[in-house]
């Protein structure tokens, strides 16, 4: 399933920098971030909870980003 989530980041490298945590945060398969529209689509693993994988997503965008926030 994918979905999409509002993001507030300050630059297109945090914006990167960004989608790499999220793709490496586990129960993710795939993540795009849009600097542009402030958008991050995330498509989650078959049965994954969606709500808590973004707690680790978030988690890890700050680990690299620390400012950023995402919306969910």
């Amino acid at each position: 399933m994918k979905k999409t989530y509002e993001i507030d980041v300050d630059c297109a490298n945090c914006a990167n920098k960004m989608e790499e945590a999220a793709r490496k945060t586990e129960g993710v398969k795939s993540c795009t971030v849009n600097f542009m529209t402030l958008k991050m689509i995330v498509e989650f693993e078959d049965n994954t909870d969606e709500k808590e994988t973004m707690k680790k997503v978030l988690k890890n965008c700050k680990n690299v980003e620390d400012d950023c926030e995402i919306f969910f």
